[in-house]
Order: structure tokens, then sequence, then C-alpha cells
């Protein structure tokens, strides 16, 4: 996305402006869900559903659709755990955790994701090599360990 602006005196300014993206969190018998992009950005191989909220969209209504269109899990959105500007991407994340309500999760979208895997508390340092956002953090420690 750009912004078109100028600047007091009028020159002209764009600036690119990052989108937001839904991030979708969804765990299931013990287990979350993690996808592998096919293109990585950097660290960020193996990551949580995700994708840019279409104009008209609430966040929620983005984690459903990607969830869909990645990995063929049909959802539904029960808590906005947090939002932020991701350290790596510069992108505004909202974290959505849902609930399956239907599907069956597999690769719905080979040109963007590569793999996907139900991960294990325990496991998800392999996977993730960096500290996830505390909120999402805190609800797997509860979701997973409890």
């Amino acid at each position: 996305m750009r912004d078109d602006l100028r600047t007091r005196e009028g020159t002209s300014v764009t600036t690119e402006v990052n989108p937001a993206v839904a991030a979708v969190v969804v765990v299931q018998d013990g287990r979350v869900l993690l996808v592998r992009r096919r293109v990585s950005e950097g660290a960020l191989s193996w990551q949580f559903p995700a994708g840019k909220i279409e104009s008209g969209e609430s966040a929620g209504e983005a984690a459903a659709r990607e969830a869909r269109e990645e990995t063929g899990l049909l959802v539904i959105p029960q808590i906005v755990l947090g939002q932020r500007g991701h350290p790596m991407t510069g992108w505004e994340i909202h974290y959505i955790a849902c609930r399956r309500s239907g599907g069956e999760a597999g690769i719905a979208s080979p040109d963007e994701v590569a793999d996907l895997a139900w991960v294990a508390h325990g496991e998800i340092p392999h996977y993730v090599p960096y500290e996830l956002f505390k909120p999402v953090r805190d609800y797997l420690d509860e979701a997973l360990l409890s």
C-alpha cells in the first residue's frame, strides 16, 4: 500500500505503508497449526497461517479467509490475542485465536505454503527460532499445557 503525500512546502512524498496482516492461531488436540512458507521471510520460514487484511474486512474475517485459502481449514475467530508491528517485517500483525469448525488441514495454496504441521508446545522452538509475541505465547502456554 502506498500513501502519496505532500510536505507543507508542497513537495510530493510517497511512503510505503506495510499492510495489516491477520495471523491465525488454531489449537487442536494439544497442538498448534503452523505453515512453512514457500518463500521465507528471513527467519520466518514456519509461522501461523496469515495474510493481508483486505479493504472492508475485519481481522477476524481475514483470519478465517486466510485459514481456508492456505490450509483448507474452516475456523471461527474467537479471541483477539493482540496486535503489534512485527519486529522482523514491520507489518502490523493482528493475532486471532480461532476454533476449528470444519475442513481438513492440508496445503490448499501450494504457491504460498510448502508444508504444514500440528506442533506440540515443546516443539515450537524447533519451528519458530525467535521469541513469540507475549500474548500469543501466554495463550499457547494455557491452551497447550492445560
